[in-house]
């Protein structure tokens, strides 16, 4: 029998919650912050490692705007995205959509177009896993940047570009202000998702599932605080994409032991596991399922059940050729053995 570790490494994998500008490995960000002058309170590579440890939410989002400082031209967005996709293809990630955050960069004279073909070229350079992307309306720049973020990405399709997300401070950036930008981004004929019931409640899922209409939903930890939306979520079968080792690392479950992907698994809840933002985390997709197995008694079965959960919510579009699911299903590395 081949280990558990050695399996989950060569199981083939999907993420749909995975941020570009934090996934950053710690080696390619290192390089970007001493290309750019350097930092005095991250003299070496240990000291970055170590500035980017959270005690809670809000001060990984300082963090996250921090190393973005960072990301200053498009040539930095195609060396992430290039790093960042050899670091996938290494892991046996044959699949991801990646959020990327136009209006966060707009301040560098950065426009969605120019980061949108700048990532596609250093994505396309790692042809071992299929991406997307996902523009990040960003909640904290308001509705009406929201809406101008998706006015300039709706022409931006032939760089792969699939749905719309928002993600920010949910804390203090309800979702509800946003549903004509959701509606648009329907009509336009784009997939929707956006982060809720991480930083804050459950009426913060509820307003994702029942204002802003989504398609999946970011995290949804705290849904379970009110039964009746966790009803609401398994007859819906809206896609919930679970982050656990992200939510510890922010704080936003204290311990491991806390989190409710087993419930949402036997409540029948539709859900896939997720890093989020390895490179901020320090996590892996082999060591998400990991924690699964020894925290929570999940069997190699409901493992392959939670990739192939991921495959049928991806936003792939239509192409030629073999579906998801028989690509990964007749890949070497699929079964235990």
């Amino acid at each position: 029998m081949t280990t558990i570790p050695d399996w989950l490494h060569a199981l083939p994998k999907a993420e749909l919650h995975l941020h570009l500008e934090g996934a950053i490995p710690l080696d390619a960000l290192w390089a970007l912050v001493e290309k750019h002058g350097g930092d005095a309170s991250v003299p070496n590579r240990a000291a970055l490692r170590e500035r980017l440890t959270y005690p809670d939410f809000p001060a990984f989002i300082d963090a996250w705007v921090w190393k973005n400082g960072f990301l200053k031209t498009a040539e930095d967005f195609t060396f992430i995205a290039e790093a960042v996709a050899r670091d996938l293809a290494r892991q046996n990630i044959l699949y991801a959509e990646f959020f990327f955050s136009p209006s966060r960069f707009a301040d560098q004279g950065l426009s969605a177009g120019d980061l949108a073909q700048a990532i596609r070229r250093g994505l396309d350079r790692v042809p071992e896993c299929e991406t997307w992307l996902i523009p990040d309306l960003v909640r904290d720049h308001g509705p009406e940047n929201a809406a101008r973020t998706l006015a300039e990405i709706k022409e931006l399709t032939e760089y792969g570009i699939v749905g719309v997300g928002m993600g920010g401070s949910e804390h203090v950036v309800p979702p509800e202000p946003f549903a004509p930008v959701y509606e648009e981004a329907r009509r336009l004929g784009l997939k929707t998702s956006v982060h809720a019931g991480e930083a804050a409640g459950a009426e913060s899922v509820r307003g994702a599932a029942e204002v802003l209409r989504v398609d999946r939903i970011g995290h949804a930890t705290r849904a379970e605080e009110d039964p009746a939306l966790i009803d609401l979520l398994s007859e819906r079968q809206i896609a919930l994409e679970l982050c656990p080792l992200s939510n510890v690392a922010t704080g936003s479950i204290k311990r491991i032991e806390d989190h409710p992907a087993r419930r949402y698994m036997d409540r029948g809840l539709n859900i896939s596991i997720n890093t989020d933002d390895p490179g901020m985390f320090h996590n892996s997709m082999a060591e998400e399922y990991a924690v699964l197995i020894e925290r929570f008694g999940f069997t190699a079965d409901e493992i392959r059940r939670l990739v192939l959960n991921a495959l049928d919510a991806s936003w792939r579009p239509e192409v030629n050729g073999p579906s998801l699911r028989d690509s990964f299903q007749n890949h070497p590395g699929w079964r235990l053995a």
